[in-house]
């Protein structure tokens, strides 16, 4: 990665370059590769089989249920795994580090607890690693405030971090992971210890920061789906240490590979296809595979104008949208969602007897 290659993408006045030294990545190279990863602890396997290869100045989420294997997966690539067995080859930057120790593997890692030196600056902090590849003064402080411009507090360089919010504490983080000038950003649930409007505002510089460095490569392990849906150039679901499907986020959302997929991008309604598609439809009498309707797809209409009919048994108000459970007729007990924009037509309401109508060409068919 070589910040310098960036810069027709900043501002020259504003947002510093930082150059690199040592190894480049030849241009169209891979920036990460991993072949067949397995990693058991015992009998069981964390990472089974696993592939999977990202180019230069992708930006990857890792999305998963706790204990999937995705965090297992980024401590392979730092370099900190161990295990009873792991098998699998590592290239990063066109360069074999199987075998290699962590501080040899020239990456930048940012975990959500910061771990900031309480006792040391903000530039000191940042310096940290440069001072232990023994980098000259001058070329430490130069980088060190380019890195600090790069996220924003070029004038912080002096406060202590008990000084700073939560928020000014995750970017001295991640200026000290990017001074070193990675081959590859490893982030580490970087944003879950910040509060809901915080977490969104740095979301959005995180990606700033992204788009301003097009040769850096991230991988970020995220529990949460709108860091991936928002971040992700390609979003890795993870499930039981294999991979579930990978692709942008948009084709996971809109053609998931399966139910579990399908649900953990977001509400999906999973109805039988006899249901969904009018006879005479080929795909009614279909019987391996579930009809998937997310629940903005659906319409809320007067009894007898749409294909579906219950009954609404919930309303929950969510500001700007509503979420209504209908209870179909032809589903007792198991209710179908509906989202929909608060003050969009007639109010619904707990009682109502109502149809649900939607585009057949929406509906996507997925494995249970």
């Amino acid at each position: 990665m070589n910040f310098a290659s960036s810069s027709a993408a900043l501002d020259a006045a504003a947002e510093p370059t930082i150059p690199l030294d040592g190894a480049h990545v030849a241009a169209g190279e891979a920036g990460v590769q991993i072949d067949r990863l397995t990693v058991r602890f015992g009998e069981r396997a964390v990472l089974d089989d696993l592939s999977l290869t990202l180019q230069r100045g992708e930006l990857l989420t890792v999305l998963g249920r706790s204990g999937c294997g995705k965090t297992t997966l980024l401590r392979f690539i730092a370099g900190f795994v161990e295990a009873d067995h792991v098998t699998g080859r590592l290239t990063v930057a066109g360069r074999d580090l199987t075998d290699a120790p962590p501080h040899q593997r020239n990456l930048g890692l940012l975990f959500q607890s910061y771990a900031l030196f309480p006792h040391l600056s903000v530039f000191d902090n940042v310096a940290f690693g440069l001072r232990a590849r023994r980098i000259k003064s001058g070329e430490i402080a130069r980088r060190v405030a380019d890195a600090l411009k790069l996220v924003q507090l070029g004038d912080a360089g002096h406060l202590m971090p008990a000084q700073l919010s939560g928020g000014m504490q995750q970017r001295v983080a991640l200026a000290r992971a990017l001074v070193i000038e990675p081959d590859v950003l490893l982030l580490d649930e970087p944003l879950s210890a910040l509060d809901a409007n915080l977490r969104a505002s740095v979301r959005s510089e995180l990606k700033s920061l992204h788009e301003r460095l097009p040769d850096l490569t991230i991988v970020c392990v995220t529990h949460d789906q709108d860091d991936a849906l928002v971040l992700s150039d390609r979003t890795l679901l993870m499930r039981d240490g294999r991979i579930a499907q990978l692709g942008t986020p948009q084709e996971l959302y809109e053609n998931p590979a399966d139910g579990f997929v399908a649900r953990y991008l977001g509400a999906a309604n999973l109805l039988a296809p006899s249901l969904v598609f009018p006879i005479g439809d080929p795909r009614h009498a279909e019987r391996e595979k579930l009809a998937c309707l997310r629940p903005e797809q659906l319409k809320i209409d007067t009894l007898g104008a749409g294909p579906l009919h219950g009954v609404i048994n919930a309303v929950d108000w969510y500001g700007a949208t509503l979420s209504v459970a209908v209870e179909l007729d032809a589903l007792p007990g198991l209710p179908v969602l509906v989202s929909m924009q608060h003050g969009s037509g007639r109010q619904p309401a707990r009682g109502d007897r109502i149809s649900l109508r939607y585009e057949v060409d929406d509906v996507v068919l997925v494995r249970p």
